[in-house]
This record gives structure tokens, C-alpha cells and sequence, in this order.
């Protein structure tokens, strides 16, 4: 099966033909850098590295960048708020962000530009667009003329006339049209600065990342990311100016991740709902968060709450525990004896990257490959000898971790050690998954069924061990974990 994505420029899924064979060139627009990182920054760089991990596991030679802004009006504001250099300030959001996103196991890019190194080429690219007469000056500042680009708007599906008709448009008498806007800003009193054919001044946001990706990756590349709310205007405008100058297509495929909610409100400053990368690291592991980034299709709306968090971390643990009992297993079983969801994880998993880096479908194949571990755990309790040979699953191991590390950055840690640590820790109180519990329980309920009760012993006994009372009653089996273990 050929990689289909969906294109946000064509409103449809598309085999992915890179621009040259075998190699992939993406560009993904990075953090502005005066704040700490939070969620949604998150669920951004977790999915491009998901999919600059895939590609690379497809074999594709694939150059990554993303940049940083690290000049820009709010770097500015918060500096001036602080009584600190502005200088000073990105440098050191820049560091807070490697050490989240080292955190979250994230890769670095191939090249992470910085705004202020691209100042020379920012303004050579502005030269043109004037020359082309698609920019013009006024008092300092330089502005792209919107009405000159006649595609404008086919990312986002806007039309020029409703957005002039929309009073979202600042007014400013030195624009031509309302949605003209700036490549090149006049400098203002204790605002950083450089030389221009236009005087003083610095670059605006969108001409940056035009700057930077034409240079590293050339004027038509592969793959442009980033978030939903980077596609109007910030994408709408890189596209206007880079196709300006190039006469040609700037990215081939676009993608943008879905907005991250929190309890059910959208996440913004006025609600003081913004959560930082860092203080959830400080309650949950780092894994967890990746579990739950990716356990939603990256182009819907995820939202972070309670529940959900729980739940991404008994998944987890659930993987995990499923390995270490994977590891402990071994006999004389056939090796056609493995379950179908044990057979072809390698493939069924590219399967589901291959369609729309389809994240959600790849857990499932992994907790479905966890639930039949389980089922054979708690048949060789029965009778080892059932247990498929030690090749065999040293085979299956080898494949669950091939995918999940390499691809999703989630189990990487030695299964053993991580659930005796949840266990230590006090985040998981069992010994025992609860999956094979029920496996267990279903088990039991077969063998008293066909009078079996000595069978039926032997599991609650085993459970027992495990520190887990069976409760039988009218509806059925339930269990809990015993007081005082």
C-alpha cells in the first residue's frame, strides 16, 4: 500500500510522490520563543516527529527543518515587560524547549534555523517581490500586495472580497488593500534593528519562514506542517510571497494537526487554561503524554483532561506489562498457534501509518497484540507447554518494539524495570494486568460452566496470589484488589 496523506490545500487524501524519487523535504514552522512550551506546541512536534520517523523508516532520505522565531513583537513585549534583553529572552526559550522536547523523545530536525540568522536572505527575497511588483514601500515598512497574487486564499478556502468585508483587518493607512501585509517592519524607539534599502527596521513573521525553507529545501518542496491555526493567514501568506517569486508551486503537501481543548474549553490565556509541557511532565511520564498526543487522529481536536490521562497511562502500563510477560513466556506450542493479532504486526502497522499517518489504528494493533499476550499468559498458567516456542515470540517482541520506537518514541524503556517502577511508585498498585485478570475471570467462568471446579480453584487461587479478590454475584465475576496485602 502506497502512503496517502491529506492534503489541506486539496481538502482530500493523495499518494504521497515526493518532488524527487526517495528523498522527502518538510518544513515545519517552529516555536515563537518568549514563553514556555505548552500542549498544543506539543501535539505539533510530536506528529511531525512521528511522521519524520515513518518516512525514515520507509527509507526515505529526509531533510527535516524547523525553524525558531526568535525575533518578533511578542519576544519583544515580554523582554520590555521583564526589564530583560531580548536576545537574552529567546536564547533562553529556546533552551527550555530542547529540554522539553528531549523530554518527550522527539528527534532533532535536520536543520532548526533561526529567524535572525536568515536577516541578509530575508531581504534579498523582499528585493524581488519588490522588483516583481508584488510589494511596495510605504514609510519604512514594506507590504505584499494581496490583490497582486491571484491565488490568494486556496489553502484556507478564503475570498479576498469577505475577508475585506470581515472587520477582523486592522486598519492601516499605509496599506494599499486592508490585507496587505508586512515583510519588512519599520524600526520603533528600543526595538532590536537592522540596515535596510528601507531604513531600519526588522522582518515580519511570514517572510521569515519563506526564508528559511526556499534556502534549505528550495522553492518547491514536499511537505509543509504545522497547525490549524497557522493555515490563515500565516501559510495563506508564505504561499503568496514565495509563489511570487518563484512562479511556481511552493510545498506540494500541506498538513495541519488539530487544535488540543482542555476539559471540553478551548485552551487560551483568558481562561487560564494553558498547560505547559513542563508542569505535566511533573505528574505524568513523559510516554504517557505521547500516548495520548497520538491516540487521537492528528487531524481532529484532542482534549486533555482527567480521564483521558488516565486512561493513556493504563495503556501504557498495559504495553508494557504485556512485554514483560511476553518475555517470561516460552514451550512447545506450533508456531501456526499464534493469534491473528500476533501475525503481521510489522505490516499491519505500516498499513495504518499509510493511510493518513493513522496513529489511533496503530495503538489499537498494539493493545489488540497486548490482549492476545495476555490470553496466552494465562493459558500457559494451565499448561506452559501451550506457550508458542521462545523464537516464535521473540519474534513478536521484536516487531511490537521495532514499531513503537522507532515510529510512535513510545516503549522504550526495559518492560521489566518500567512496571516494576509504576508498581514501586505507587501509579499501579497490581501485579498482574488487568486484561489477564479478565482473561483469567472469562476462563474461570468456562470451567464452572462445564463443572470444572477444580479449575476454577486454581484461578482464584492464582489471582489470590496476585492480591486480587473474585466477588461472584447475579450479574457475574467482579474483583478487587485485597486489603492489607
Amino acid at each position: 500500500m502506497a502512503l496517502r496523506l491529506y492534503n489541506t490545500m486539496t481538502r482530500q487524501k493523495e499518494e504521497f510522490v515526493p518532488v524527487t524519487p526517495g528523498e522527502v523535504k518538510m518544513y515545519v514552522c517552529g516555536v515563537t520563543v518568549y514563553d514556555m512550551c505548552h500542549i498544543g506546541h506539543a501535539r505539533s512536534i510530536v506528529l511531525f516527529d512521528v511522521i519524520y520517523r515513518y518516512l525514515k523508516y520507509k527509507n526515505f532520505a529526509v531533510t527535516y527543518v524547523r525553524n525558531f522565531t526568535d525575533v518578533d513583537d511578542k519576544i519583544i513585549n515580554r523582554a520590555r515587560e521583564r526589564g530583560e534583553d531580548w536576545k537574552a529572552l529567546a536564547e533562553k526559550y529556546i533552551r527550555e524547549f530542547y529540554t522539553d522536547m528531549d523530554a518527550l523523545g522527539c528527534l532533532r530536525p535536520t536543520h532548526e534555523p533561526r529567524a535572525t540568522e536568515y536577516i541578509h536572505r530575508i531581504q534579498e527575497l523582499i528585493k524581488r517581490l519588490i522588483e516583481n511588483g508584488y510589494a511596495y514601500e510605504a514609510d519604512g515598512d514594506v507590504m505584499f500586495s494581496v490583490d497582486r497574487f491571484q491565488g490568494y486564499g486556496k489553502l484556507s478556502g478564503k475570498k479576498i472580497e469577505d475577508l475585506v468585508a470581515g472587520a477582523r483587518v486592522e486598519v492601516d493607512e499605509k496599506k494599499k488593500n486592508p490585507l496587505d501585509f508586512a515583510l519588512w517592519k519599520a524600526a520603533k524607539p528600543g526595538e532590536p534593528f537592522w540596515e535596510s534599502p528601507w531604513g531600519p527596521g526588522r522582518p515580519g513573521w511570514h517572510i521569515e519562514c519563506s526564508a528559511m525553507s526556499m534556502h534549505l529545501l528550495g522553492e518547491h518542496f514536499d511537505i509543509h506542517g504545522g497547525g490549524a491555526d497557522l493555515a490563515f493567514p500565516h501559510h495563506e501568506n508564505e504561499i503568496a510571497q514565495s509563489e511570487s517569486v518563484a512562479g511556481a508551486p511552493f510545498a506540494k503537501y500541506w498538513i495541519h494537526n488539530g487544535f488540543v481543548n482542555i476539559r471540553q474549553e478551548k485552551m487560551s490565556k483568558s481562561l487560564g487554561n494553558v498547560l505547559n509541557i513542563r508542569d505535566i511532565l511533573q505528574e505524568i511520564h513523559p510516554e504517557v503524554l505521547r500516548l495520548f498526543l497520538l491516540s487521537s487522529h492528528y487531524r481532529s481536536p484532542l482534549d486533555y483532561n482527567d480521564a483521558s490521562v488516565k486512561e493513556a497511562a493504563t495503556g501504557l502500563h498495559r504495553l508494557y506489562s504485556s512485554l514483560a510477560t511476553l518475555e517470561t513466556l516460552g514451550g512447545d506450542g506450533a508456531e501456526d498457534s499464534l493469534p491473528p493479532a500476533l501475525v503481521n504486526i510489522r505490516e499491519k502497522f505500516c498499513e495504518a501509518m499509510d493511510d493518513d499517518f493513522n496513529t489511533p489504528r496503530c495503538l489499537a494493533l498494539l493493545f489488540d497484540a497486548a490482549r492476545a499476550i495476555n490470553r496466552i499468559a494465562a493459558e500457559a498458567q494451565r499448561d506452559p507447554r501451550n506457550a508458542p516456542k521462545r523464537p516464535v515470540l521473540d519474534g513478536v517482541g521484536s516487531e511490537i518494539l521495532e514499531v513503537s520506537r522507532n515510529v510512535l518514541g513510545i516503549l522504550k524503556e526495559e518492560p521489566k524495570a518500567f512496571v516494576e517502577a509504576l508498581r514501586k511508585g505507587g501509579v499501579n498498585e497490581l501485579s498482574i494486568d488487568p486484561e489477564t485478570i479478565q482473561a483469567l475471570i472469562d476462563e474461570r467462568a468456562a470451567a464452572r460452566k462445564r463443572k470444572d471446579f477444580r479449575r476454577a480453584d486454581e484461578i482464584r487461587a492464582q489471582l489470590s496470589s496476585h492480591g486480587i479478590v473474585l466477588e461472584d454475584g447475579p450479574s457475574g465475576t467482579t474483583w478487587k484488589i485485597k486489603e492489607n496485602r
